[in-house]
């Protein structure tokens, strides 16, 4: 199983390690509870090395990711990022990402953790005598996220950057520890999320800068329970479990965020243009209250009555609300908000209220 730089220092934290895409992950430090309480009130430090990053160079780079991905990066000058999502012919979602141009090269960024099948699906349409060039830095770059109310003050104290007026997906290049980095302003908990790129070899300088420099404001390690709820409070989908190949864009309510009507022809463009078209989007993404302490499994179904209607992608239990919130994919007739639907779990069912999305947002 594939480990961070970070894993020893992990361990002497109290880590309780899980299994996520061959990769073994702190899923937390002894109290979730803990951890998720510090990324809402102060600070948090996550290690985020396993999931996928792809850096992208060659004079052909943009204009091969324009005709292949969701959405228009052509406007984008270097220090600017994008959502976007790479599509099926049918227009299922095949991979979700974030895009971030510079000057020199392109960085993708997987929004979840799908191990290398972004990686892996785009290198497919690299056709030979196209100037570009893909590099897996999924083992050889690490990645930081620090998340609350004080992480820009953690990070500029950590680096020497200014990071406060960071907007959404934009990034600054600078150095730690000799090694080049990248800050980028990113979502991931519904609090202010910096994300730190840079050289597997600098992660440990890194994590030990943002920890001083954190100590301070009372700076947590978060595990990944913690950081399922604050993902699912905040309402943001992930790829894997929420968009997959069961999904289409729109019915994830991603219209404006991570597809384009307009850039022009990629895979899977005609389905997404049909549905704006002729507003036949089958299904909607809704967040679901259910006031029991069981979590449903993903794919569990959703039913109106006797009637099957949809199923759940994702959900987690807060000790706060002591009920679990959960994503569901139920038929468009049943996803405004209020609507009382079951859910099916081991052969018994739950009640499940539709809640409009985020289920927490920064007062």
């Amino acid at each position: 199983m594939k480990q961070s730089r970070l894993h020893d220092q992990h361990q002497q934290l109290g880590a309780a390690f899980e299994d996520v895409t061959g990769w073994s992950v702190p899923a937390h430090y002894g109290d979730a509870a803990a951890e998720h309480a510090a990324v809402r009130n102060a600070v948090g430090i996550s290690d985020l090395s396993h999931r996928g990053k792809m850096r992208v160079t060659g004079d052909d780079r943009i204009k091969w990711l324009q005709s292949i991905i969701s959405n228009d990066i052509l406007p984008l000058q270097p220090g600017q990022g994008r959502y976007s999502s790479f599509l099926t012919h049918k227009g299922k979602m095949l991979g979700y990402f974030r895009v971030y141009v510079q000057s020199d090269a392109v960085w993708i960024e997987d929004v979840g953790e799908v191990g290398e099948a972004t990686f892996q699906a785009l290198r497919k349409f690299l056709l030979y005598g196209t100037k570009a060039k893909m590099e897996n830095c999924a083992e050889s770059w690490g990645l930081l996220l620090v998340s609350g109310p004080k992480s820009a003050e953690v990070v500029s104290a950590a680096f020497g950057v200014e990071v406060e007026r960071l907007q959404l997906l934009q990034t600054i290049q600078t150095t730690v520890g000799g090694q080049p980095a990248l800050i980028m302003r990113t979502e991931e908990t519904g609090e202010q999320d910096l994300e730190i790129l840079l050289p597997a070899d600098g992660l440990a300088a890194a994590w030990n800068q943002l920890m001083t420099a954190g100590a301070p404001f009372g700076i947590t390690p978060v595990g990944s329970q913690a950081r399922e709820l604050l993902r699912i409070e905040a309402g943001l989908a992930k790829a894997g479990p929420d968009l997959n190949e069961e999904i289409v864009p729109p019915e994830a309510n991603l219209e404006g965020k991570a597809f384009s009507l307009s850039k022009g022809c990629y895979p899977g463009q005609e389905v997404v243009a049909r549905m704006d078209t002729y507003g036949n989007v089958r299904r909607h993404l809704v967040g679901l209250l259910i006031q029991d302490q069981t979590v449903p499994a993903h794919g569990s179904k959703l039913f109106s009555g006797d009637r099957e209607v949809g199923w759940i992608s994702s959900a987690v239990l807060s000790p706060q609300r002591k009920a679990v919130l959960a994503f569901g994919f139920p038929l468009r007739d049943f996803s405004a908000p209020n609507t009382e639907l079951t859910v099916e779990v081991a052969g018994t069912r739950l009640q499940a209220t539709v809640h409009a999305l985020p289920f927490y947002q920064r007062p």
